[in-house]
């Protein structure tokens, strides 16, 4: 063989060796602990090493070829912080994101199909609730003490995993005189250590600046929601979209008393489910959401998906005065037997939000929104 034959045959047996090698380490870095439907995105154990993270602090998870240490960075079309590796970082890696869902249905028929909640938890329920100076500090692991849904599922890719919830709530929460959305952000804890997280990260033809953000309680889109109006994110969190059906049940809230407490919103008041009296312990009555759906048509052109307002949007609501005995954040001042001299307080109601879509006090530090679900 000539001298320039075994240089090329020399230099084509190094190739074969340190691609593949590299295409694994790649591989390996990617698809750590990555279920069936996120071959395009961030690794779970990436997205979980940032969850209680600030963008630029350090980060570290383990893969299958041992420990990757890094910098929590925020990618492109990704509300989630990310544990990027050093590594990748210089070498100019970033993960892949998956297309933003370019969605156009713009009717609903109906509420959300659900799938019935037939598994058992996963694991033991874990829940504390501990005040420390003024905070009130909740921690679970984000498993509920009920029956779910099968996960993954048609509608949600992702399978229900062991969380590390901790969050601080104003131990003595005080009404500021405003109004503060809460799309975008977990809106509180209910008493199991699920959260709740009522909006859904789908919005018109992807466009998440036009405010077309998708319903997930009506069946324009597949959401995967269980009987508890839950689903999972792809960090593995359970969370309510609505009402927490079992949990409810559990808790044994029925229309012939006072509805106990069910959880503590961000910014620090109690929350209740359904059933209460502003004025008397002793008496009850169902509390009702004051939101309609809007009549006529949406506007179209310009990025707005036209047709009729029949609840498919969030924008699809709008809230009218009296119609119902809360207030536009689902709260109201009452007397409950938790605070038998007073609370302001939220209700989840029967009818639309359901959850509540907006704050009264001012969240907890804890409740920045650190990932959005589908």
């Amino acid at each position: 063989m000539s001298r320039n034959h075994q240089s090329r045959a020399k230099s084509f047996l190094l190739a074969s060796i340190v691609l593949p090698l590299a295409m694994l380490a790649t591989y390996d870095y990617l698809s750590a602990q990555r279920g069936p439907s996120d071959r395009s995105g961030p690794p779970a154990e990436a997205l979980k090493a940032c969850a209680k993270k600030q963008e630029n602090d350090s980060c570290s998870f383990r893969t299958r070829r041992g420990e990757r240490s890094g910098t929590c960075f925020s990618p492109p079309d990704q509300d989630e912080l990310v544990c990027q590796p050093a590594s990748h970082a210089r070498r100019g890696h970033a993960f892949r994101q998956p297309p933003t869902r370019r969605h156009t249905v713009t009717q609903s028929n109906g509420a959300a199909l659900l799938v019935p909640a037939t598994e058992q938890p996963i694991a033991l329920s874990i829940v504390t609730d501990d005040k420390a100076q003024k905070w009130r500090v909740l921690r679970s692991n984000g498993i509920a003490r009920h029956l779910t849904g099968k996960f993954p599922n048609a509608g949600n890719p992702h399978r229900i995993s062991v969380q590390q919830h901790s969050y601080r709530v104003p131990a003595a929460p005080q009404l500021t005189g405003g109004i503060r959305n809460a799309l975008g952000q977990v809106f509180g804890v209910a008493v199991n250590g699920v959260v709740f997280d009522p909006g859904a990260n789908e919005f018109y033809q992807g466009d998440r600046s036009s405010g077309w953000q998708y319903e997930p309680l009506r069946n324009a889109l597949n959401m995967g929601l269980d009987t508890n109006h839950a689903h999972v994110q792809p960090q593995g969190a359970y969370h309510y979209h609505g009402l927490p059906t079992l949990l409810l049940d559990r808790l044994n809230v029925s229309a012939q008393a006072h509805s106990p407490l069910i959880g503590w919103a961000a910014d620090g008041f109690p929350i209740y489910a359904l059933y209460g009296d502003p004025e008397n312990i002793g008496s009850v009555i169902e509390m009702t959401s004051g939101y309609r759906v809007k009549k006529g048509s949406r506007p179209s052109g310009n990025g707005n998906p036209g047709g009729t307002y029949d609840g498919t949007f969030t924008r699809d609501y709008d809230y009218v005065q009296g119609a119902g005995n809360l207030d536009v954040c689902n709260g109201r001042f009452v007397r409950t037997p938790d605070f038998p001299d007073g609370t302001y307080a939220y209700f989840l109601t029967r009818d639309w939000p359901v959850i509540p879509r907006c704050f009264k006090g001012t969240p907890g530090p804890d409740f920045v929104r650190r990932s959005r679900q589908r």
